[in-house]
């Protein structure tokens, strides 16, 4: 029966090929510099365009006393999110969360 060796086969070539699930794909793990469409494509969750008509790209979260953008319906960034701990101290509006425009400061939340 030539199953059993296929299945053999298939399942010592299977480990190996796990951990490159995790590795940087085409479309999702995208590494900082590359063209994006969406946030959740980046390793670093933010996919930043400098104006309406650039591409986007994968670039690191705002680190604190930088300028940020509080979290997006869009998931495309004028200014990214703040690193992880850190809040974004933004006025936030309607018209500013419509057009990508609430900016603020990321700062330590218990500085406050």
């Amino acid at each position: 029966n030539i199953l059993t060796p296929c299945l053999l086969l298939a399942l010592l070539l299977l480990p190996p090929a796990l951990p490159a699930r995790h590795k940087r794909g085409l479309i999702f793990n995208l590494d900082n510099g590359e063209l994006c469409v969406q946030s959740a494509q980046c390793r670093s969750d933010c996919c930043h365009r400098d104006s309406g008509l650039s591409l986007a790209r994968c670039v690191p979260r705002a680190a604190e006393n930088q300028e940020c953008s509080p979290k997006s319906l869009y998931g495309v960034y004028y200014r990214c999110p703040c690193e992880s701990g850190l809040s974004c101290d933004a006025d936030k509006s309607i018209v500013g969360s419509i057009t990508n425009s609430d900016f603020g400061i990321c700062r330590d939340p218990k500085e406050f």
